[in-house]
This record gives structure tokens, C-alpha cells and sequence, in this order.
């Protein structure tokens, strides 16, 4: 299958091919995607590398590239909110958190497409153990961010969007959405037991996983909701701190480093 690479800020991901179809989620600049099929009126139907999350795209959003690129690690990351860069000598910004695929911190051929790093990306972490300050640090980049359905950026982000894009950083993979998150890593029996980085799934009134956020200690939680924000947590499940109405119905703690 043909392999691409975001060339925007920000791609949205839709259910179907069509501008007014619902936005899914999102593609970061410098992600890479299999495109699967080909639509009329310039969409493409692809396959996330990071997440395998499908959806269709609009192709002027993606560069072609060759399998060595789309198979090789990403490098680097942005550590600004906002970061400039050139695209064959046009200016850009681009989000926190865009993963790279460089040999160097200061430019990248992507397919037609010469890429230089005005500000400088920094390296992704590396070894087993996962640097909690700066996951926590990746979490607090994101306060106040305003809640958007299918966002996965600092300009507008969903539960999951946030949990997966924070966890990224410290290389940890999680899949798109909080049902499926909650089918990763290890369970924690008590919130008493709970440490900075673990996620707290909640459920509703059917029973179903649609919320997630990460929790900063035993009783504290920064999570997506209106925007991301911190409110107290105990055994039941999320007050918000602002109206201390309770929000969200506590359905199970996992572990992933």
C-alpha cells in the first residue's frame, strides 16, 4: 500500500469522505499513514502507523513517501506549544508533541518536501524507565485546552486524544480511544494504591468506557473534560472542583510502566 506523511498542523480524520462528515480524530504533522483507498473528490482512506485508527483524510494533507521513512523511528519531538518550521521554504507552526523522523535536529527530507527546523526538536526519550516529572510536565502542557471531540493537540483535544498524546512522549503506545486504552496495561485494585501516571477509566450508565484521565496521585486527576483540567477524585469517581457536582462514575485504574 502507497505510504504518506502529514505536511499540516493539524489533519482531521472523518468517518467518511466528505468535509461535513463527524471529525474521528486527528493526524499531527509528521505522522505517517497507509492509504488504503482512493475517493473522489481528493480522499483518501488511511490507516494510522501509530494506532492502525482509520478514517479518511484529505490527500492535499499528505506527502507520498518511500517504505524506509515510513518504517523508520520517530527521533525527535517538539517541546514548544507552538514550533516553527519551513516546508521547501515556507513558514509553519506546528503543535507540541509532533513526533520527527530525522538523522538531526535541524532539517528532513520528506518525499518532494524539504523540511528545516527553525525551532529544534528535541530527542525522544530513551531506555526502559519512564521519566515521571516529564510526563507529568507533557500533562500540564495541555491545562486549560479546550475539550474537542476527535482532537488529539493542544488546540483542542478529547479524553483519549490527551491520555495517548501525553504517553507518547514517553514512549508508550496507547491505542485511540478510552475503551480500548482500558484493555491495556495492568490493573490497580484500590485509588489508595494509585501513583502519578496511572489511568482512571469511567463508565456509564450502560456500563461502557467513554472517559479516561490520568491521575496525579491518589486523590487528583487531570483529565479532558469542558478542557482539561485537574478536579479531586475518590472512590466513586470525579467532583469537579469548580461546581463540586460529580461528573464521572469511577470504573477501573490501569498501570503502564
Amino acid at each position: 500500500m502507497p505510504y504518506a506523511i502529514v505536511v499540516v498542523p493539524v489533519a482531521p480524520l472523518r468517518a467518511t469522505a466528505a468535509h461535513k462528515s463527524e471529525m474521528i480524530s486527528q493526524l499531527l504533522w509528521g505522522e505517517c499513514v497507509e492509504i488504503t483507498e482512493v475517493a473522489a473528490g481528493g480522499w483518501v482512506q488511511i490507516k494510522n502507523q501509530y494506532d492502525e485508527y482509520t478514517g479518511w483524510a484529505t490527500a492535499a494533507h499528505l506527502e507520498p513517501i518511500d517504505a524506509i521513512l515510513f518504517h523508520a523511528p520517530a527521533t525527535y519531538y517538539f517541546p514548544g506549544w507552538i514550533n516553527h518550521v519551513t516546508m521547501n521554504g515556507q513558514p509553519m507552526q506546528v503543535p507540541y508533541g509532533c513526533l520527527v523522523k530525522s538523522n538531526n535536529n535541524n532539517s528532513a527530507q520528506w518525499g518532494r518536501i524539504a523540511v528545516n527546523f527553525e525551532d529544534k526538536p528535541v530527542p525522544l526519550v530513551t531506555g526502559q524507565q519512564v521519566d515521571v516529572p516529564a510526563l507529568k510536565n507533557a500533562a500540564f502542557q495541555f491545562l486549560n485546552t479546550g475539550y474537542l471531540w476527535g482532537g488529539t493537540a493542544v488546540f483542542g483535544v478529547d479524553c483519549s486524544g490527551f491520555t495517548q498524546n501525553v504517553f507518547k512522549l514517553s514512549r508508550i503506545a496507547l491505542r485511540r480511544d478510552a475503551y480500548q486504552q482500558a484493555t491495556q496495561g495492568q490493573i490497580v485494585d484500590f485509588l489508595q494504591e494509585a501513583r502519578l501516571g496511572d489511568l482512571a477509566f469511567f463508565d456509564n450508565e450502560e456500563g461502557r468506557i467513554t472517559h479516561v484521565g490520568i491521575l496525579l496521585n491518589d486523590h487528583e486527576i487531570i483529565h479532558s473534560s469542558g478542557k482539561v483540567r485537574i478536579d479531586p477524585i475518590d472512590n466513586q469517581g470525579i467532583i469537579n472542583a469548580d461546581t463540586g457536582l460529580r461528573t464521572h462514575q469511577l470504573r477501573i485504574i490501569k498501570r503502564y510502566f
